[in-house]
């Protein structure tokens, strides 16, 4: 089954979706977020697209101690229009710092602060899938 990850932000929401066995992880791009009705519209068209059969949310945790920062209950409430527009299962997964992560792996790549910018948010998403499948029984997806 694929899967399609969300790094949702206020402005730009990062997918990255796997493939059937779960062993690929690639970033597949943003959706500008207008309004969170938009939003779950355009995240539900590319996981139609994708043919995938789960959504995982990236809910924002302190990295201190794990509990849900001040930013989770959006995340939640986006979390829950989004089962209700797709019709998918979603899950939330814990993720602390991946929008810092994935800006440091992009620099270290080499990416242009043009292209950063782009590529931020979906790398972002990418990092909490390959959480969320290495989490799993059996994960470690590359």
């Amino acid at each position: 089954m694929r899967i399609l990850s969300v790094d949702f932000g206020e402005k730009r929401i990062g997918l990255a979706v796997s493939d059937e066995r779960g062993e690929i992880v690639v970033p597949v791009g943003v959706v500008f977020r207008k309004s969170d009705a938009q939003a779950a519209s355009e995240v539900t068209a590319a996981a139609r697209e994708r043919e995938v059969g789960l959504l995982v949310v990236g809910l924002p945790v302190r990295p201190d101690d794990g509990t849900d920062s001040p930013f989770a209950a959006r995340v939640r409430n986006f979390a829950r229009r989004l089962a209700e527009a797709s019709g998918l299962p979603v899950e939330l997964h814990g993720e602390a710092l991946t929008s810092s992560s994935a800006e440091g792996e992009l620099r270290d790549a080499g990416y242009s602060h043009a292209r950063l910018r782009a590529a931020l948010d979906a790398e972002a998403a990418a990092s909490i899938l390959r959480d969320f499948l290495s989490s799993r029984p059996g994960g470690s997806p590359e």
